[in-house]
């Protein structure tokens, strides 16, 4: 079980560092049933590292290219150097608003799994695609182009997270039953591709607008493995809570 904490553009240094601290003490005096990993912002990275004895911690992109002029981008080793062991790539926001796509994913997986680093990508569909019924059409292209060139030993340093794209921010919920259906089809994906240790082994993050209210009521779901914690993660008690729902 992974409960990850994506803090996006929030939080100044000083901020960042009290909440990773908080976040940190706590669960180093009252262990978790989950893996807890935050992520700040790239500048933040290496101080709050600092403050880290048990939570773990995340990028929240990587770039590439491994180094060069490339103006205001952070490669997978600079990241690394930082203590950071995850890095979170394909997010909806980047597909979204960066453009990205997934052979440009899929460049940027190798990377971050030649430092040593497990990469979380992160698929699912906007609400356009759902309600035209080509959901699972679209998390299947997003898979097979950005995972199955993967080697079986690569794919195992990977975790994905699911993010119904049309429930995040919209007033709109996705239910624990369209979680489910979408988690158990991405492990059949999986499984298909590269066998059935392999999808039993995926951990499978839900990411839309999980909450204190409704973590415990997701992660019940067999295929659901933990979380991706977007504005929660922002609060210290919320983020906590969410983490304790297991």
């Amino acid at each position: 079980m992974i409960v990850a904490g994506n803090w996006k553009m929030n939080k100044n240094l000083q901020e960042g560092i009290e909440l990773a601290k908080e976040v940190n003490d706590f669960f180093k005096e009252n262990p978790a049933e989950a893996e807890v990993i935050i992520a700040p912002p790239y500048i933040h990275l290496a101080d709050v590292a600092r403050s880290l004895s048990i939570v773990k911690l995340s990028s929240q992109n990587s770039a590439s290219e491994t180094s060069g002029a490339y103006t205001g981008e952070i490669s997978a080793s600079m990241i690394k150097s930082t203590g950071a062991e995850y890095v979170i790539l394909g997010h909806s926001e980047r597909r979204s608003y960066f453009g990205e796509d997934d052979d440009l994913l899929f460049r940027k997986i190798k990377l971050v799994l030649e430092q040593e680093m497990k990469p979380i990508f992160c698929c699912g569909e906007v609400l356009k695609e759902r309600e035209s019924d080509m959901h699972f059409e679209v998390v299947k292209n997003q898979v097979e182009t950005a995972l199955f060139g993967l080697s079986p030993e690569e794919f195992s340093e990977i975790v994905i997270a699911y993010e119904p794209v049309w429930a995040i921010g919209t007033g709109v919920t996705a239910t624990p039953a369209q979680a489910q259906e979408m988690h158990a089809f991405i492990r059949d994906l999986i499984r298909s591709k590269f066998g059935e240790t392999a999808a039993d082994d995926l951990s499978i993050l839900y990411g839309g607008s999980c909450k204190p209210s409704n973590a415990r009521e997701i992660f019940e779901n067999p295929d659901v493995d933990g979380g991706l914690i977007g504005g929660a993660a922002l609060h210290a008690e919320d983020f906590i809570k969410i983490v304790q729902s297991f």
